[in-house]
């Protein structure tokens, strides 16, 4: 029996470029990559070099402030490149991918004998530790803590976002098997959040073991820290974990056959794509193997992820250790003059500045033009509008800037991560990069207080 939580704040952004559903095997790319960007926080401490060969679960590298966190190859090969950025930062981890991939071996056993001790050391060794991460700061969890209750969030309502139900269709006994392995390591209760809209695949509706809640309303209905907020809100000190559907199949799979599988079904989406759909390929792909010869001409912005939370990326970059979903937009840089002016029946708006707040059901060909430049951040409402949680975004943002810490506190730093808030940075009239702000608060909480 699941309860239904109604959120009534926020805003659904119609783009075109829905994915259908279709599965499509993509060919081998020839590349795959780690990014330690992908990890808020985590300094990498190589454990390979150029030209190494490995296997699909080699560690690649490690983190230094957590030595017994590991990072590893999602397929077999060649270690091609370790790509620098500033100060030699490491920013990716490039793999030469075997034609057929082979595997490292790691621990199998039954789930119901296992201690926790034991699953958490087959999950750290085999490089599936990052794929729970925590609440507060949106982190990879710390092996030393225990969470007083995990989420694993089974609907998505960022724009074009891919469909949990299709990413892990025919996978039920995997998906079980890591919902039990997780719960190895709480005391807690393992949450399951549904959309009440649609019933839910049976992979999800069907699994023991698990509480679960289902939502309704506008994005960010999906974020799992809307859901945290309001099924069990973080207070000073607590801890609670969070998993991707996918990633909880990987962690099934570990402890069925000892590999690391790092398969994942992969959207590509967006006005610029056609005939958007879904792909098998593995974490870390090669973009350009997915989306090669299904491209509109001009001027694109590649985003690992969504439109609202996901990273700019280069044609033939890599899509992001969490993400399922990749979008092709216009990049927007041709101006058009007093488009101020228009009626705007083709332009999306969250007021009725534009004569397109008629066409309710409009899908929109949206670019990544900001249409303007920062200006005073001021009060104006507009953020209130869009985030269903009980905190003041406006002064949790001036606390960040003036970095005070106890404000920030007292103002709810904890609850909150970048996709929570990335509505706020999209209506924002003075074009304030919300996300960047709050990555930059919450990182003066960790070295202030860890």
């Amino acid at each position: 029996m699941s309860n239904t939580i109604r959120i009534r704040k926020g805003l659904n952004i119609r783009l075109l470029g829905k994915a259908e559903k279709i599965y499509t095997k993509a060919a081998m790319a020839d590349t795959y990559a780690v990014k330690p960007t992908d990890f808020p926080g985590v300094i990498p401490k190589m454990l390979v070099k150029e030209g190494e060969s490995v296997k699909a679960g080699t560690a690649l590298f490690f983190d230094k402030y957590q030595p017994e966190v590991m990072f590893a190859s999602p397929v077999s090969g060649t270690v091609q490149e370790i790509k620098r950025g500033e100060r030699r930062r490491i920013l990716e981890v490039i793999i030469k991918a075997d034609t057929e991939i082979s595997y490292e071996k790691f621990e199998v056993g039954d789930l119901s004998s296992m201690s926790a001790e034991e699953v958490r050391e087959n999950l750290l060794k085999s490089g599936l530790w990052p794929s729970i991460r925590q609440r507060p700061y949106a982190v990879i969890a710390k092996p030393v803590s225990k969470p007083k209750s995990i989420f694993i969030p089974c609907f998505d309502t960022a724009p074009l976002a891919a469909d949990p139900d299709f990413l892990v269709k025919d996978n039920k006994e995997d998906f079980q098997m890591g919902v039990d392995a997780l719960k190895k390591l709480t005391d807690g209760k393992i949450n399951l959040t549904l959309s009440e809209d649609y019933q839910g695949a049976d992979v999800f509706t069907k699994a023991k073991g698990v509480e679960f809640h289902r939502f309704s309303g506008p994005h960010p209905a999906g974020s799992v820290g809307v859901q945290i907020h309001h099924i069990d809100p973080i207070n000073k000190g607590e801890i609670v974990w969070y998993v991707d559907p996918q990633h909880v199949i990987s962690i099934g799979k570990l402890f069925k056959s000892g590999h690391y599988d790092a398969s994942r079904i992969v959207a590509v989406t967006g006005s610029e794509v056609e005939r958007p759909r879904y792909y098998k390929t593995f974490s870390g792909v090669d973009i350009s193997a997915l989306h090669a010869n299904r491209v509109k001409e001009g001027s694109l912005r590649y985003i690992s992820g969504n439109v609202l939370t996901g990273t700019q990326i280069e044609s033939n970059g890599y899509n992001g250790y969490y993400d399922s979903q990749i979008t092709i937009i216009p990049e927007g840089d041709d101006y058009e003059f007093l488009g101020w002016a228009s009626p705007g029946f083709g332009k999306f708006s969250t007021s009725r500045t534009f004569w397109s707040w008629l066409s309710s059901g409009k899908r929109y060909r949206l670019n990544a033009n900001y249409h303007g430049g920062e200006r005073a951040f001021v009060m104006t409402g507009e953020y209130e509008k869009v985030l269903p949680m009980d905190i003041l975004p406006v002064h949790l943002l001036k606390a960040i800037l003036a970095e005070d810490i106890d404000k920030m506190e007292q103002l709810g730093i904890y609850e909150v991560a970048e996709e929570d808030m990335a509505l706020c940075e999209f209506v924002c009239t003075s074009k304030i990069e919300v996300q960047s702000i709050l990555r930059k608060g919450i990182d003066l909480m960790i070295k202030e207080l860890g």
